[in-house]
């Protein structure tokens, strides 16, 4: 590979690659193995491996990777990820709070917007929603300056014990899935009692009068909790 090989990092595959890196990475940024990229990506691993090699090879790089050792974002490339996550949040938001398009909806419109929006644009954006802090979904938003806050939150389905939880976030990928949490009452700040865990489904009350709400293991999967306490 040639040392000065340079990559448009403002193409949208490129910024896809890094996006996908930084969500199966964590909280922890761990190393990302090729396999789970291609499956988050639903990309062939001989690209995948054609990519990263590109991305490695980039002065600046933008990700250190080893072959049979997995992938992480460089410092460039990092910077680069949360810049992209934060026009996607902050586009989500603004259809939804000004627009007002359906939660459902948002995603998906931001995915195709995220890549063209200048900085003014968006900080312009972000100075019309009052510089929120999370996304309709409950994701935080990445600031201006590269940072993403911590948030102290679980999966519904790793729960361990029954108890009052709020919800924090929920996931924003599946829209048939995110509708049907819509038509439970289930969203950010959603107060909830899980009363009963089964491995098939775990049963809540939520809502104000208080109802019995039945969830599948998918759909408790693609929500997070925080201590009401």
């Amino acid at each position: 590979m040639h040392p000065n090989r340079q990559v448009n990092v403002n193409t949208e595959s490129v910024d896809n690659y890094l996006k996908a890196i930084l969500a199966l990475s964590g909280p922890e940024e761990r190393s990302v193995s090729s396999t789970a990229l291609a499956q988050h990506l639903g990309v062939a691993p001989a690209s995948i491996t054609n990519m990263l090699q590109k991305l490695a090879s980039a002065q600046p790089s933008y990700v250190e990777y080893e072959k049979r050792r997995g992938v992480r974002l460089s410092p460039q490339g990092k910077r680069r990820a949360l810049e992209v996550l934060r026009h996607h949040r902050l586009i989500e938001t603004f259809l939804y709070n000004v627009l007002d398009y359906p939660i459902e909806e948002v995603h998906e419109e931001a995915e195709r917007l995220e890549h063209f929006i200048s900085e003014r644009f968006e900080e312009r954006i972000s100075a019309k929603l009052g510089h929120p802090k999370f996304d309709p979904h409950g994701h935080c938003i990445p600031t201006i300056d590269g940072r993403m806050p911590k948030q102290a939150s679980k999966p519904l389905t790793s729960l361990e014990q029954d108890g009052s939880f709020v919800v924090d976030s929920v996931a924003d990928q599946d829209a048939i899935l995110l509708k049907r949490l819509k038509a439970h009452g289930i969203s950010p700040g959603t107060r909830i009692q899980v009363t009963k865990r089964s491995p098939q489904e775990l049963s809540l009350l939520a809502g104000r009068p208080l109802r019995v709400l039945r969830l599948s293991r998918a759909l408790a999967d693609a929500v997070r909790v925080r201590s009401a306490e």
